[in-house]
């Protein structure tokens, strides 16, 4: 069974604008760039065989340059990997959002804005792709371990999903992801370094 380090990619240009990306595929500002080349100094000795990343290119580019630092063969792509579309949100602040839509976005992010911004993803639809997809990366044969380059609102679907419930991923941080003592997955934060830390949890 493959161990998973999932990560959020770089600063993007819309990142350092303030701006909902989803779906949208701003590349990676030149600091978003120096954030991946030193996370893949963190990562050297964690034993990764290989590295992930969705489709979009701020994650792609992200997974691109640690896996130079870390000698990997370049990424495998996973389209499902692919933040939530975000619908009329995508490319707006939160400003901009909330003087369009008032309260909307604060009831989104409480679950009560009929699960999902305007014209946007359904989390279930979400969360489907994005569980399936690291259950088949977790059940690959041999003892993989993974860099799986992604973003925040995948990060934070699969704490919700196995029980980790954290909010607020920053650029280059994430959590592991592998089985467990017990039946099913855990997501654990990396140890030995600055990344995001989250309680481990089993499900």
């Amino acid at each position: 069974m493959a161990r998973l380090l999932l990560l959020r990619h770089g600063q993007s240009e819309w990142n350092a604008q303030g701006r909902w990306q989803g779906q949208a595929d701003p590349p990676l500002t030149a600091h978003g760039e120096e954030q991946a080349r030193l996370a893949g100094q963190w990562l050297v000795g964690h034993g990764f065989t290989g590295a992930v990343a969705s489709p979009l290119q701020r994650a792609r580019r992200t997974a691109e340059l640690i896996a130079e630092v870390l000698g990997l063969p370049p990424p495998e792509v996973e389209p499902d990997l692919s933040e939530r579309d975000v619908g009329d949100w995508s490319g707006l602040t939160v400003d901009q959002i909330n003087e369009r839509w008032p309260g909307q976005l604060e009831r989104w992010r409480h679950g009560k804005l009929s699960e999902r911004p305007p014209n946007g993803e359904f989390e279930p639809d979400f969360r489907r792709r994005v569980m399936a997809t690291v259950h088949r990366l977790v059940d690959r044969p041999d003892d993989e371990v993974l860099l799986v380059v992604t973003h925040g609102g995948v990060i934070h679907a699969v704490g919700d999903e196995l029980g980790g419930g954290w909010r607020g991923i920053m650029n280059l941080h994430g959590a592991w992801v592998e089985h467990g003592p017990a039946a099913g997955l855990q997501v654990r934060p990396p140890e030995g370094d600055e990344m995001h830390a989250a309680e481990t949890v089993v499900l």
